[in-house]
Formats: structure tokens, sequence, C-alpha cells
């Protein structure tokens, strides 16, 4: 508090030197007309010598403020002194002018006097309201011959009652002018005062926020290195045994509580920062939309509800959004209807408009059968955590993110998401969106999120899908297959095993990767940091490395453009990123660092061996290439 009100007292002076430097022009105008006014009184020569002392004294006051207004900050005591100085001969150069009013002029020009006085000492005041020391340096001369009126009155021999009365009035303005200065150096310094608390508690606030967020995303990357390790292990122990094959699905399904948990606390701390952001890339909606629902069948042929899509026929195919994150938001909605709703169906109605000059409105419609809402709890139904009320928790799980964050990635859309709901009567989510018309031509990646536990719960355990990990560089994401059929990698190279590099500062990923890749016949080469990385690129040549990105000292992508760069047996062995930086942003940085693929942790068997399965194809695919 205390640097605070120094820091205030400090800028007053600059402050009120900028407010006279801005004034000067006001100043001359006002200095021009006096001149015309008084010219028939004192003559030509006496106005012409007064104009040029004036306009002498404003020109020593520019001089004065502009090294003060260049650099401005801490005034010394000898800067200080020549502020006041040259406000205070301004000021008498200008009121000193009252007297030759007086002496030429007689009773009227006394009366323009006294006015011209009056005038200047508010000017005086409002120039420099913010230092009490500048404004009273303007304010003494003109005080000074203000207060000498009276006697000016009794030299033109006016009676005792009308010299007291004239000096009655200048004491009054005189002290209206004093308490009136005094109130807006005090009014201006509160100002200040609170416009500089403000902002401290701003930049405390914004600091706090980043803290924050820093600390929630350094413990969101730690998290998934134990729950990526929860889910390969889990994935390794499932067996014929039907013992065996309940313990790995749950600690599988765990894992995944864990990590949809997880993704949504990360995701509400992105939006709350302001750094969530979406993407404008072309898909296919009608495939999209045919894998949720397929994604979600098996969860309401679990409950024994009926789970239909109408119109999807009449749905544009190419479009231009951010596919993740409108799967993300149908799948939350998909999911908030089959934890309510016991018995009937699930409908998702879906609707599109050409929307001039090139785009379509979209409108999407989740209606369920289930128990419906009050109107007390429509109005919390969007509250962050909101799942505690009521003993929702307890009875249905989740944090009560998942709708809140629907609704804020919606409108980053540009988009809309309400509710309609009554006792009874079940629940209508309503999504509208508009997206321009996507390139028939373009080539379009489809990405499957697989981090939300209610879409893993969907899939039979017998045949586990294999997620598409987000691929940096734009190329044709592999087909989904069981993981069953995944050994046919070592297969294609019987002969020779593949000869894999996995870098990863944590032992515990190491060790999950190679869990996942050596009963495929792999050969497996480990390193701790990027450094040693380097060294085992300089020793042998690896068919595929797997680089952590976050490492100390030397990070993923500094160690890509390094071995890049080097010109070493490795060059151009492909490089896949493991990281859980999965931003748009990240992508394009890993991507720019020289990596070929991209797979977000927590690891998953399904994830991993796809990825691997991508970057053969694509490295056999330029081999030929080039033969041919």
């Amino acid at each position: 508090m205390k640097s605070t009100a120094v820091d205030i007292a400090e800028s007053s002076w600059t402050a009120a030197v900028r407010q006279r430097s801005g004034a000067a022009v006001q100043r001359l105008v006002a200095a021009a007309a006096v001149a015309l006014v008084v010219t028939p009184m004192v003559g030509v020569r006496f106005t012409f010598g007064w104009v040029v002392l004036y306009l002498a004294v404003q020109a020593m006051e520019m001089v004065v403020y502009r090294p003060i207004l260049e650099a401005p900050g801490e005034l010394s005591s000898g800067r200080k002194l020549a502020v006041l100085t040259v406000v205070a001969v301004s000021s008498t150069v200008f009121a000193a002018l009252s007297l030759v009013m007086w002496k030429i002029g007689g009773a009227i020009g006394g009366v323009s006097a006294a006015l011209m006085l009056s005038a200047c000492m508010l000017t005086a005041m409002l120039n420099a309201n913010r230092c009490q020391a500048v404004m009273i340096a303007g304010l003494a001369p003109q005080t000074g011959f203000l207060l000498a009126t009276p006697v000016f009155v009794y030299a033109l021999d006016a009676s005792g009652p009308l010299v007291m009365s004239a000096a009655a009035a200048v004491v009054l303005f005189t002290f209206y002018v004093a308490i009136t200065g005094q109130r807006m150096v005090e009014a201006s310094a509160n100002v200040v005062r609170a416009h500089a608390l403000a902002e401290d508690s701003r930049l405390k606030a914004e600091r706090s926020l980043a803290d924050h967020t820093t600390f929630l995303a350094a413990i969101g990357h730690d998290l998934r290195t134990p729950i990526g390790a929860i889910l390969a292990g889990a994935a390794e122990l499932r067996s014929p045994d039907a013992q065996s094959r309940n313990s790995a699905n749950l600690i599988t399904d765990a894992g995944l509580m864990m990590k949809a948990l997880l993704d949504d606390l990360l995701d509400h701390t992105r939006i709350g920062a302001g750094r969530m952001t979406v993407e404008a890339k072309d898909f296919d909606l009608r495939q999209m939309l045919a894998q949720t629902l397929m994604l979600w069948r098996g969860v309401a042929d679990a409950k024994g509800l009926k789970l239909r899509i109408e119109g999807a026929s009449a749905m544009p195919r190419h479009v231009k959004g951010d596919v993740m994150r409108i799967r993300q938001v149908l799948n939350n909605l998909l999911s908030n209807a089959m934890k309510f709703t016991e018995q009937g169906q699930i409908t998702l109605r879906v609707q599109a408009w050409p929307e001039e000059p090139s785009g379509y409105a979209l409108l999407f419609e989740i209606v369920d059968t289930g128990p419906g809402m009050t109107t007390d709890q429509l109005a919390r139904l969007f509250t962050p955590f909101d799942q505690t009320a009521e003993g929702v928790s307890a009875r249905y799980g989740g944090s009560g993110l998942g709708l809140a964050i629907s609704r804020n990635l919606i409108d980053l859309m540009g988009g809309r998401l309400t509710v309609r709901s009554a006792p009874g009567q079940g629940s209508r989510f309503t999504v509208s969106l508009i997206l321009p018309r996507g390139d028939e031509a373009a080539q379009i990646v489809e990405v499957v999120d697989e981090s939300r536990l209610d879409i893993a719960r969907s899939l039979t355990p017998s045949v586990a899908p294999t997620p598409q990990p987000a691929s940096v560089a734009p190329s044709p994401a592999p087909e989904p297959e069981p993981v069953a059929a995944t050994p046919a990698v070592a297969d294609e190279a019987e002969d020779q095993p593949l000869r894999l590099l996995v870098v990863d500062d944590h032992d515990i990923n190491r060790r999950a990767v190679q869990l996942i890749l050596q009963p495929l016949g792999c050969e497996i080469t480990t390193a701790a940091d990027g450094m040693i990385a380097l060294e085992r690129c300089q020793e042998a040549v690896f068919d595929v490395i797997f680089m952590d990105v976050r490492m100390p000292e030397l990070d993923g992508r500094e160690t890509t453009r390094r071995l890049r760069a080097g010109g070493g047996p490795n060059a151009a062995t492909p490089v896949v990123a493991v990281t859980a930086d999965t931003a748009p942003e990240d992508v394009a940085a890993c991507q720019a660092a020289g990596m070929a693929y991209f797979v977000s942790k927590p690891l998953t068997p399904p994830a991993l061996i796809g990825a691997l399965q991508h970057v053969l194809n694509d490295t056999a695919a330029q081999a030929a290439t080039e033969a041919a």
C-alpha cells in the first residue's frame, strides 16, 4: 500500500505537467483575446511588449516540461523547483496585466481585471488538479492581485461600505477556490489510488489464474503417466479366464474414469483461462454422426433403450468445423440422456438448411424420455460442479462439468445450446450451429476421440477399436480394426524385427510402451532424455522413434530438430510425438519440429499400435514411390 501511495505522489507531478502542456494553446488564445481587449486602453506598443514577454515565458515552460514528458518518472528536487518557478512566473505575467487595467481603465477596467483574474484562477485550478504544489504555484500570484481589489476600489474614492463589499466578495471567492481546489486534488488522488488498487488486483488475479492453470496443466500431464500405465497393464491382463478378464475390465474402467474426469477438468480450466480454441477443418458430417451413434448403440442396448436418429439422410456431407469438439458436445449430451433415462428411447434429430453466402445452418436435438427437470434444476443445469446438488453425483457419477463445457464450446463456435424440459416429460437439448461448406476435394481425416468413459464402455471387450490419434502431418488415418489383428505388423517384418527407440523421462511410460509393443516382436531401445536419445541415434538405426514432447533440459521437439539437422543415420526416421498437450498450436509445433505423427497420453494399446501402423504404412508408400 505504501508503494502505491508513493507512485501516486510521483506521478502527480508528471500528470500536472502534462495537463499544463496540453493547455498551452488555450493559454495563448486567452492571452490574444485579452490583448485585443486591453489594446484600446493601453495602446499597441504596450500590448505588443506584453505579448512578447508572455510568449517567452510560455516557451520557457515548454523547455522545462520537455524532459519530464519524454522520460516520465520521479522528479528530482531541482526539476520540481523549476516547474513551480515557471508556473508562478507565467501566472504573474498574466495577472500583472490587471494592474494596468485598474490604472488606466478605472472602475470599468477594474471590473474587467477582476473577471479576468477569476477566470485565470479557475483555469489554473483545473490544469493542475493532480498536484497541489503546482496548483498553488499557479493560483498564488492571481490570488494576490485579486485580493488587492479593495485597495484599488478605495483608491478610486469609493465609499467605505462599497470597499467592504468588494473585500468580502473577493475573500469569499478566494475561499471558494481554495476549498474547491483542495477537494479536486483529493478526488483526483482517490481516483488514481482506486485505479491503482484495481489494476493491482487485476494483475494479482491474472497471476493467480495463470499459476492455477499452469499447476493444473502440470498435474494433468503427470496424472496421464500412471493412467496410461493402468490402461496398458489392464489390456495385457485380458485372458480367457473370466476372473482375470473381469479384473482387467475393472482396472480399465477405473483408468478410463480417471481420464474422463481429468479431460473435463482440463477443458474447464482452459475455457476459464480463455485458452480454449476451436478449429475449422473439412470433415464428413454424416460419417461423424454414424460413428457417434454406433459408439452409443451398445450403451443403449445394455440399458434396454431404443436409440434412433432422424433426418441424417438430409444432412450435408462436406462441412468445415471442429469435428472433435462437435463430437465431444454430442457425446456429452447423449451421455447425459443415457444417464438419466431408465426406459423408453433417445432420439437424435438433425436438420440442415442452406445459409448464405456459403454455409449450412445445422440443428441437433437430443430428445429423451427421462424424468425431466424442474425450473430450479434448469436454472442450475449449466453451472459447473453442480452435480453435488440433490445427490446427483452420488447416484449417477460425473463431475458436473460436461454440460457447462458443452455450452462454452458451442459458444466458441458461434452457436447456441439450449434445453427445454418439464417434470415427467423428458428433456430436449438443442444445438444450433452455422458451419461453412466443406471442400469436396479436400482430404478428410477423421479423428476419433476415445477420452470419454461412456464411449469406451459402449465398445465390446472382445473387439477393441483402434482409435486414430490426431495426426500432425495431414494424411489419411488408418481404418479401425481389432487389436487382435495387429500382430500383422510383426509378421510383415518377420525376418527382421522392428527396431524402435522409446524416449521418455518417466520410466513407467517407457515400460508401458515396451509392454504393449514387445509382444509384437519389436526390438526396443529406451532413452530417459533427449541427449541420451541423440546418442542412441548415433549408435544404431531405428525404424520408428516414439518421442515424449515434455522433458527436462532438452524437450522432444528440440531433440527432433537436432536429429533432423544432424544428418546422422536416423535423420529421416519417422518420429511419433507422445504428449498430453493436444491443442492445435502444440500439434503445429510438433509438425514444425519435424515429427511425423502424434499420439496423445495416456497411451493405450490401440492408439499406440495404430500410430505404429500409420507411420510404417507411410514409410512403405514413400519407399514404393521413390522406387517407381
